[in-house]
């Protein structure tokens, strides 16, 4: 066993705990707190870390041990559970985080009228469809017997053994990667593109009204002044960072396996294993990130855990549980300002 295995080993381990910990974070919040079951968005997050911790519990042990024996970690028939199931997971992560974005599109681009757009029945259905979208392409699959161990990736996963039916199962490579990442992607860039308009909208009007409250208060202090329009700036690169990490995220955890898994159906392309592996762990990563790009960094979740850790602590929670549930008005309002300025 040389250094590069070593290193992958223990990146695949601290991706499994960092996985298992964060997504198990958002299930409690979202069990624990009123406020984040009441938000339509929590429909999406709990299958996206519903299936991140499938992903977790079984594709990811089952590629480290590829990694350590160098051969099929399981039984022919376990092993095709894991590469239907890793088919499967994928496809409802990626149309997860597509369904978020359009949901933040909504919100922000139309907030007055998002509470009749987009309901609890409207999200319940379109997780329907993404569950009944990679159950298509993970049993079209496991039915044409392309599923087994591939030693490139370590991995129990789409696989095509026989050389004989390769140019159908080109076409299925073709039309499922385009039917996931590259529709998922899509939809990420053009919602949030609308999302970064309005929000840069949003910033240059806070902007003018920063402006004009400066030029009326000239005894302010120069510090003060100096601060707030340190604030401006700032203001003005969060919508854009904020975009660039969900966008960013879902670009360098996937497109490196995706160009690879096509890549593959080159003749003359061989794959190296390192370079293999090395690519599933980027998409195992996406499971161990997308806790905090979604969910645990904001308010409501960041409340949620606060309120979780004093029930352990045997504090007194009343500031946190005894106000009122917001009203819709008042949650549209947050997530705009969420979304657009921070």
């Amino acid at each position: 066993m040389n250094f590069l295995e070593t290193l992958l080993e223990f990146l695949m381990v601290v991706i499994v705990v960092v996985s298992l910990v964060a997504n198990c974070l958002v299930l409690l919040c979202f069990t624990c707190s009123a406020e984040v079951r009441a938000q339509v968005p929590g429909v999406f997050i709990i299958n996206l870390s519903f299936c991140n911790i499938l992903i977790a519990v079984l594709n990811m042990p089952s590629t480290f041990l590829g990694v350590v024996k160098r051969q099929k970690p399981f039984g022919d028939c376990f092993c095709y559970t894991v590469s239907f199931m890793d088919t499967f997971l994928t496809t409802n992560t990626m149309l997860s985080m597509a369904a978020l974005s359009i949901d933040r599109w909504i919100a922000v681009v139309f907030p007055l009228t998002y509470s009749s757009k987009l309901r609890h029945k409207d999200a319940i259905l379109m997780v329907s469809y993404a569950w009944l979208h990679s159950l298509a392409f993970s049993l079209t699959a496991l039915l044409l017997s392309w599923v087994d161990y591939n030693p490139v990736y370590a991995s129990c996963i789409v696989h095509l053994a026989e050389e004989g039916v390769r140019g159908p199962f080109m076409v299925f490579t073709l039309v499922f990667h385009s039917a996931t990442f590259a529709l998922s992607l899509f939809i990420l860039c053009f919602t949030y593109l609308k999302v970064l308009l309005v929000a840069r909208f949003h910033c240059r009007r806070i902007d003018v009204i920063t402006v004009q409250t400066l030029l009326l208060l000239v005894d302010i202090h120069p510090s003060v002044k100096q601060r707030c329009l340190h604030e401006q700036k700032k203001r003005r690169r969060r919508a854009t960072k904020k975009i660039c990490i969900f966008i960013g995220s879902f670009v360098l955890c996937f497109a490196p396996y995706v160009i690879t898994r096509l890549t593959e159906l080159v003749f003359t392309v061989k794959i190296n294993h390192y370079w293999g592996i090395t690519s599933k762990c980027l998409m195992y990563s996406k499971a161990a990130s997308d806790p905090f790009v979604y969910s645990l960094l904001r308010q409501q979740y960041k409340k949620a855990l606060i309120g979780v850790c004093n029930r352990i602590l045997g504090r007194n929670s009343y500031t946190l549980s005894g106000q009122s549930c917001p009203s819709d008005s008042e949650l549209y309002t947050w997530r705009v300002k969420d979304e657009c300025c921070g």
